[in-house]
């Protein structure tokens, strides 16, 4: 019997454990799931006979050691700041690991001792980041083998709603964790290079500068560029390219609508506000508005932000009711960004028939023999319910498929990797077409 320990189990793992559990009697299996709640975790496991669930508080250093012992390999599905520790773990007693996060250079550092371990820590097998690698180095091995030369690099990734569950103005639900919702484009500036030029974007002014961007068969959207893709030119290959930039997308005009919390201070999470229990939705936007006692919070913040009563913004607002004076928070000091994070979770929160969508879209341009050239290349997923959604898909499948291939002695690589190679990539792409995972690409004329 093959053991899986998978430490735990968000928003994001049901289609990881159905797959799992799917394949569990022809591949000999067993599989633990190990988190601090498990009532959500035991209704996806169902009471499969090849599966338990366990309570575990990671930050306890014995209980945590002795599961990673017990297993043959280990999925991290916990929040990014926690993989260092069970990759340590991992390192120790030689077990294969496997994250859907981004690597930092924490992570990096342990290169070498994950090679004298003979063992892998993929990281990055997820969506976003994940299929956006896969899909991208597909594209960009097959441009360099006509010995072409790429010259620029596109790449945009949104979790949004389904047409068919698209009932609010924000265009918008949690589909994964809501802090790294309310938290992204913090921690540094966007950077990236457009036609030769180095450009910096600051947190404050990230959602005012958004791309056009349209989706065949799908219409438009926009995006706001990740914080840092010029780093992905060495991870792709492709050095000397003059414009690269990874990003966000977002249906039209909710990143003008997210700016009003980025300029009001509702997104900082370096602080605490001591007396947050039990404050009205009211007073606290009130917090970050000029005082007078003569002007109402609403009047406040619309001469604060020069917002019209009239706008699509101002209706945006109001949804989500944040100027109740009856609804309370019942978080006790907590940052701002959690206390907007509580907010935005009584009206972002999926229904149970809600369906989301995945839009992922690349633009490749080009050169060969004196022309140039433009490939788009698009994947739309849409999800079932508010359990399998298209967020649990595209970031749970990448992640089994790739567990299953390590313990399969497919892939071979060691030491601490991104799936960028094409011994990686071609594989798992391929299966994920049978889960309706799949790219359409274009070859159409270059757009200048």
């Amino acid at each position: 019997m093959r053991k899986i320990l998978i430490i735990g189990s968000g928003k994001s793992s049901s289609y990881l454990i159905k797959y799992l559990l799917n394949k569990s009697e022809k591949e000999n299996l067993f599989i633990t799931i190990a988190d601090k709640y498990i009532t959500n975790t035991k209704v996806l496991l169902n009471s499969h006979s090849k599966s338990k669930a366990i309570e575990l508080d990671v930050f306890d250093d014995e209980s945590r050691e002795k599961e990673i012992i017990g297993a043959d390999i280990v999925i991290s599905m916990l929040p990014a700041r926690f993989h260092l520790m069970v990759a340590k773990d991992c390192i120790k007693h030689s077990k294969n690991m496997l994250t859907a996060s981004y690597i930092n250079e924490e992570m990096l550092a342990l290169n070498t001792r994950a090679i004298e371990k003979n063992i892998v820590i993929m990281n990055e097998i997820g969506l976003d980041p994940g299929i956006d690698h896969m899909s991208a180095m597909k594209v960009i091995d097959h441009i360099k083998e006509k010995e072409a030369k790429i010259t620029s690099f596109e790449s945009y990734t949104g979790g949004l709603m389904a047409p068919e569950s698209d009932n609010n103005l924000w265009n918008y639900k949690f589909t994964w964790n809501p802090r790294n919702v309310v938290l992204a484009g913090q921690g540094g500036p966007a950077k990236f290079i457009q036609q030769g030029y180095y450009k910096y974007i600051p947190y404050n002014k990230l959602f005012k500068r958004t791309q056009k961007l349209k989706v065949e068969n799908y219409g438009s959207f926009e995006g706001y560029p990740n914080r840092d893709s010029l780093k992905y030119r060495d991870i792709y290959g492709l050095e000397d390219i003059k414009t690269l930039c990874r990003g966000t997308i977002r249906k039209v005009g909710f990143s003008e609508s997210w700016d009003v919390f980025v300029q009001l201070g509702m997104t900082d999470d370096s602080y605490l506000i001591e007396n947050s229990k039990n404050m009205k939705f009211r007073d606290f936007v009130d917090l970050f508005l000029p005082y007078n006692a003569k002007e109402s919070v609403e009047l406040k913040l619309q001469k604060l932000l020069k917002i019209s009563e009239k706008e699509l913004i101002w209706s945006k607002l109001l949804e989500l009711d944040i100027f109740s004076d009856q609804k309370t928070i019942t978080l006790d000091k907590a940052t701002p960004a959690q206390i907007l994070e509580f907010i935005l979770c009584k009206s972002w929160t999926l229904d149970p028939n809600d369906k989301d969508m995945i839009v992922m879209t690349h633009k490749f341009v080009y050169e060969l023999n004196n022309k140039k050239y433009q490939i788009d290349s698009n994947m739309v997923c849409i999800g079932e319910d508010q359990t399998y959604t298209a967020m649990a898909k595209t970031v749970g499948l990448p992640l089994a498929i790739a567990t299953l291939a390590i313990l399969n002695s497919k892939i071979t690589i060691k030491g601490v990797q991104l799936p960028v190679k094409k011994d990686i990539y071609n594989p798992i792409l391929k299966e994920l077409i049978e889960y309706g995972i799949e790219f359409n690409e274009y070859e159409i004329p270059f757009l200048a």
